[in-house]
């Protein structure tokens, strides 16, 4: 596995590479914490697994580079620097890093977008608004997703949610909405890890990690990206 840093026009976009050098494409889309171990360390693991990886600075406009710890400090500080971000302008820079990916002779095959937290809800309105649509996208714990669910008829792509059932900031009422609204959609579908809180992959942070929901829902994103990415 290699990485670089590419630019995407006035933004970073580090890129992992495959063992083989070659692989269908995933927009990697970051949680509050920005480009810090935990998911330099997802990166890692889709590339281990054949795919080449993006990841965009989201914070570029307002924070460069932004990463910070995982405790409270860490949070409040991120949570200040999320205030900062404009959503509209993050989904522009997602569909712009995909579009990038695509462009790469390193790729081959289809491209497709995973998000967590922030990075949960803009793959979501990705799959809704970019345009060539991306191939598969899997969004975890997207806060804004329940008072969005208009976008749905804008989707054709295969679109895989992850939810936990104990989380604080998406009651579980809402996820029921959501659940409720991809029922009949044969290219959605949903996972809820009933005991599970918010950010539960984040092996990095004590204060949200499952490490049980985190294994189970990696193993169902993975699949999925695999299967509609290779």
């Amino acid at each position: 596995m290699t990485t670089r840093v590419d630019a995407v026009g006035d933004f970073d976009l580090p890129v992992w590479l495959p063992a083989g050098g070659q692989g269908p494409a995933i927009v990697l889309v970051q949680e509050i914490f920005g480009l810090d171990d935990y998911l330099r360390s997802v990166a890692a693991d889709l590339a281990a697994a054949g795919f080449v990886v993006g990841v965009p600075d989201l914070f570029w406009r307002t924070d460069p580079g932004w990463s910070s710890g995982h405790d409270e400090t860490g949070l409040t500080a991120s949570m200040a620097v999320a205030a900062e971000f404009d959503p509209a302008l993050g989904v522009s820079d997602v569909a712009a890093s995909l579009a990038h990916l695509r462009s790469l002779p390193e790729v081959t095959g289809k491209a497709g977008a995973l998000g967590f937290c922030l990075g949960g809800s803009l793959a979501y309105t990705l799959a809704a608004t970019s345009s060539p649509s991306p191939d598969a996208v899997v969004s975890f714990y997207g806060s804004t997703v329940p008072a969005q669910l208009d976008l749905l008829d804008r989707i054709t792509c295969p679109l895989q949610f992850h939810f936990g059932g104990q989380d604080p900031y998406i009651p579980r009422s809402d996820i029921a909405t959501v659940e409720a609204a991809v029922a009949a959609r044969p290219n959605v579908e949903i996972h809820i890890q009933e005991q599970a809180g918010h950010a539960f992959h984040n092996h990095a942070a004590p204060l949200f990690h499952n490490p049980t929901a985190a294994a189970a829902a990696w193993n169902l994103a993975t699949a999925f990206l695999t299967t509609h990415l290779r």
